[in-house]
């Protein structure tokens, strides 16, 4: 694939130095949330007379419950309002986040909602002890608006099931998305029965207060999740222009359109995308850019992994596509520091990629660590090679499988479990072009090349080097093998025996293998991208290694 851009030599623009934090749009939004939470703990306190209320036995129930159901109604609505996608707001807290707050507080609002029917059910049973079917039926069916509450209900209960992660593994994400849409209409059902039946919502005041967080979380809903994609899709006009198979189940969608320039879209981020191919259209799936986006096209890779990446792989040239975003806080906008270490394990290789290509780096200030299974699926092997002998980037592929759930490195990407002897440590790339030009590179930084997708020597000398590149490298005096290196700085003893491995035992050899292959990472801004677990892991070593947590920056390949 021919790179979208021109890629620049040894020309950045100078990143920040770090910095102490300062006052953001992402400030105020907790505090306002809490705010949220106060006043309606506020109204309760003076409707009901607050704690006093629990002193009377034929009370205390029922006023539990409304506050439950007050907290609840607030929780609800938040949670929407963290992900209606709002600009300021994906902007300011990264969607990822949002994501984890939007699940906390989502589970948060059910356990209260729960408590709320709960509570009533017993306070109406308590209140008519010999007629209780008759009791429950007009609370849950024939009072006013309470069917309606009931259903959405029923419905929010649902939700909530489904985004159990046991359940969650067991559905397409196509399922999931669909089901997780009737929240809406849960929350849209129960809301009714608030007005007409709390007691909470019959001063003037309160419902205003009240129509105003419904009315802004609709509104904002409707228009940052319908309104703003509809009009960039009618304006930008995507198209499919081509459909390159990168790997086995892996392939690059190029899409053609008119002055996407105007959305400053940046490298790292994502779309949400649709479709316009036949039945099933509506149903939308994210995909990150994997390239650096130009003024009229954008590129996409996605792996097999679902009805909607599946189809995506049969797309034809011409075919209309619809977008929600960009999305995502994974981009060179938030560097602080001279250096870069990007991260990437299997797919979540492709912010990387575009990543690499547009962001302001110098040559030498900049690592790839590539972490995948099988040499069949390295995607854009051949670009990396391109892009890192254009702009300086030090390349490192770790192949084969995880070494365990608990760490981010390959089987044999640094020690054998159980032993201190050192092994042949994963590809290293470089060039004389921008050794010259950048700073010297540093022997305790030097890799050994092995493994046919790893960058070899006659892929490093086809880039012009006159010489060999052992040849070159021992002139230099500069690069040696990983099995050198390593045995001059000591090994990396293992906790315990072979079979007997700990968790922390993994954390400690991690961070002094990426202490090892990235010595100034504390300089450095860390960019991460792969699957939860394996996030988890780099994120835990990176912090060991020294980086701070400012400069970690993540992006989930889940839903």
């Amino acid at each position: 694939m021919t790179l979208s851009t021109e890629l620049p030599r040894g020309q950045r623009t100078p990143p920040a130095p770090p910095r102490r934090a300062r006052f953001t749009l992402a400030d105020p939004l907790g505090a306002l949330a809490i705010l949220s939470v106060v006043a309606v703990v506020a109204l309760w306190v003076m409707n009901q007379g607050g704690p006093l209320s629990l002193t009377a036995s034929d009370r205390a129930t029922g006023s539990l419950g409304l506050l439950a159901g007050l907290l609840a109604s607030d929780l609800m609505i938040l949670q929407v309002v963290l992900l209606a996608r709002i600009p300021w707001v994906e902007r300011s807290w990264g969607h990822d986040l949002l994501t984890r707050r939007h699940r906390l507080i989502g589970f948060a609002s059910f356990w209260l909602m729960t408590a709320h029917v709960t509570l009533f059910a017993v306070e109406r049973s308590n209140r008519e002890p010999t007629a209780i079917p008759d009791a429950l039926l007009r609370l849950f069916i024939t009072d006013s608006w309470m069917l309606f509450a009931t259903a959405g209900t029923a419905l929010l209960i649902m939700v909530v099931v489904t985004s159990i992660r046991a359940a969650r593994r067991r559905l397409r994400y196509e399922s999931w998305h669909l089901l997780h849409l009737y929240s809406y209409a849960g929350i849209a059902a129960t809301f009714p029965h608030t007005f007409t039946d709390g007691a909470d919502f019959h001063e003037t005041w309160t419902r205003v207060y009240w129509w105003c967080l419904y009315g802004f979380a609709f509104a904002a809903t409707l228009l940052y999740r319908v309104a703003l994609p509809a009009w960039r899709s009618l304006y930008h006009r995507l198209r499919v222009e081509s459909v390159v198979t990168e790997a086995p189940g892996t392939v690059s969608i190029t899409f053609k359109g008119h002055r996407l320039d105007r959305m400053r879209t940046a490298s790292g981020q994502f779309f949400v995308w649709r479709f316009l191919d036949g039945p099933g259209w509506s149903r939308g799936n994210p995909y990150t850019l994997s390239a650096a986006p130009t003024p009229d096209r954008l590129r996409i890779t996605i792996k097999s992994a679902g009805d909607g990446s599946e189809r995506a792989a049969r797309l034809t040239p011409g075919t209309r596509a619809l977008i929600e975003g960009p999305y995502g806080t994974l981009t060179a906008r938030h560097r602080t520091r001279p250096g870069m270490l990007f991260m990437a394990a299997g797919i979540g290789i492709t912010p990387m990629r575009a990543l690499l290509e547009d962001a302001p780096y110098a040559p030498g200030e900049a690592t790839l660590i590539y972490r995948y299974g099988e040499d069949e699926h390295a995607v854009f092997a051949d670009e990396l090679r391109t892009i890192a002998t254009h702009r300086g980037v030090e390349l490192i592929l770790l192949p084969g499988p995880r070494r365990a759930d608990t760490s981010w490195q390959a089987a044999d990407s640094a020690h054998r479990e159980g032993t201190s002897s050192p092994v042949a440590g994963p590809a290293h790339l470089t060039d004389a072009s921008w050794q010259a030009a950048g700073p010297a590179h540093r022997a305790d930084t030097a890799r050994q090349t092995a493994g046919p997708a790893h960058l070899t020597d006659a892929s490093w000398q086809a880039t012009g080097s006159a010489h060999h590149a052992a040849t070159s490298r021992q002139a230099a005096g500069s690069v040696h093998s990983a099995a050198t290196s390593r045995q001059s700085a000591g090994p990396v003893p293992l906790a315990n025996a072979p079979g007997q491995t700990t968790g922390r035992a993994h954390l400690d050899d991690d961070i002094q293998v990426l202490k090892s292959l990235v010595p100034d990472i504390a300089h450095r801004d860390v960019y991460v991208c792969g699957p939860p677990t394996w996030i988890t892991a780099v994120r835990k070593a990176a912090r060991g290694a020294g980086a701070h947590r400012d400069s970690i920056h993540t992006e989930e390949f889940a839903w």
